[in-house]
C-alpha cells in the first residue's frame, strides 16, 4: 500500500512549497500543497484474472497566493517535476513498493480559480501504479 502520507513526503523532496498537508486543513497557509485521494474510476482486472498491480488515484491542490502568475508557475513547476520523474525506471515513493509508472490525467494543471480568501489554486490529478 502507498498512503497519502507517503506521497506527501515524496513530494516534499521536490522542495517547491512551504507547507504540505493531507486531508482538510482549516486555515490553509499560502504556498501550500494538499494531497487528497482521487475518486477511483472503477476496478481493474487483468485478462486471465491475475492482478499484479495496484492503482492509487491522487489529487494535488496547489494553494498559491493572490498572484495568479506566481501560482500558475508553481503549479507548472510541480507538474513538470512529476512528469520528469515519471519517465524514470526507479520511482521511489514508498520504500516497500515498486512504482511501475505515474499517469498524469490532464495535459496541464487544472485552474480552479480563487478560494474564499482570493488565493489562486490549481489541481493536478494523477494515478500511481505500483506493485501489489
Amino acid at each position: 500500500m502507498i498512503t497519502l502520507a507517503d506521497i506527501r513526503d515524496w513530494l516534499k523532496s521536490f522542495g517547491l512549497f512551504d507547507n504540505y498537508y493531507i486531508g482538510r486543513l482549516d486555515s490553509k497557509k499560502k504556498n501550500s500543497l494538499g494531497v487528497y485521494n482521487l475518486q477511483d474510476a472503477g476496478r481493474r482486472e487483468v485478462i486471465g484474472g491475475l492482478k499484479v498491480y495496484e492503482k492509487k488515484g491522487v489529487s494535488l491542490l496547489i494553494h498559491g497566493d493572490t498572484n495568479k502568475a506566481n501560482t500558475e508557475r508553481k503549479a507548472w513547476d510541480l507538474y513538470n517535476a512529476i512528469e520528469s520523474v515519471s519517465k524514470n525506471e526507479n520511482i521511489l515513493i514508498a520504500k516497500e513498493k515498486k512504482v511501475f509508472f505515474i499517469e498524469l490525467l490532464n495535459n496541464e494543471p487544472i485552474d480552479v480559480n480563487q478560494d474564499a480568501d482570493s488565493v489562486y489554486e490549481y489541481v493536478i490529478e494523477m494515478n500511481i501504479y505500483f506493485e501489489k
